[in-house]
């Protein structure tokens, strides 16, 4: 019994900690996406390989490369946007987003490419179980452009949440024994 409430009591203050860490550093929910964004990209990157491999359309190659280069970018960009105990960096924020509005035009422009591939009228790409990471290709494309669209967003309404966070009470009460006026700080004792 008393072991569940130190585990109890442990995840607790564990939860606190936590609350505390996001108060003090909001911009940690939209990096947290942002991260998750470019590894689920990077951890598809075989489905998207072979499908350029398999297409060989213009500049789907191009496409990929400015994906993976340009979410290395932005990830540097919002670490400098965000700087620890400064105001925002504003000019890093701004190409934070042209940098993410790339990524997701390259994105774009990859599925269109596949599409276009797969419905030609001449000699089309048929996707069969062998060719299948075509239209996995595509759809983790549109997976990872919902997903930045997710940080996008989240970066954008930081003010607002940051706010709804301070307010999240997160001190911990410590309790008296009501006896401190009982206590002599004077000294003439």
């Amino acid at each position: 019994m008393e072991a569940a409430k130190k585990k109890n009591g442990g995840l607790k203050e564990v939860w606190r900690k936590f609350l505390v860490a996001l108060k003090r550093r909001p911009q940690m929910i939209p990096l947290a996406v942002f991260v998750a964004a470019f590894l689920f990209y990077s951890l598809n990157m075989m489905h998207i390989s072979d499908t350029t491999a398999r297409i060989q359309g213009p500049g789907m190659g191009l496409a990929g490369f400015a994906t993976m280069l340009f979410s290395m970018l932005s990830f540097m960009c919002f670490l400098n946007a965000f700087p620890y105990r400064k105001k925002t960096n504003v000019p890093m924020l701004v190409l934070m987003f042209v940098l993410l509005g790339i990524v997701i035009f390259a994105d774009g422009y990859y599925i269109s490419t596949v599409l276009a591939a797969v419905t030609r009228a001449d000699n089309p790409i048929k996707v069969t179980s062998d060719t299948i990471y075509i239209m996995y290709a595509e759809w983790y494309l549109r997976i990872h452009i919902g997903i930045l669209a997710v940080g996008i967003v989240l970066t954008a309404l930081l003010p607002v949440y940051s706010k709804w966070l301070r307010k999240i009470k997160t001190s911990i009460d410590v309790g008296d024994n009501g006896d401190l006026e009982a206590i002599d700080i004077s000294g003439e004792g």
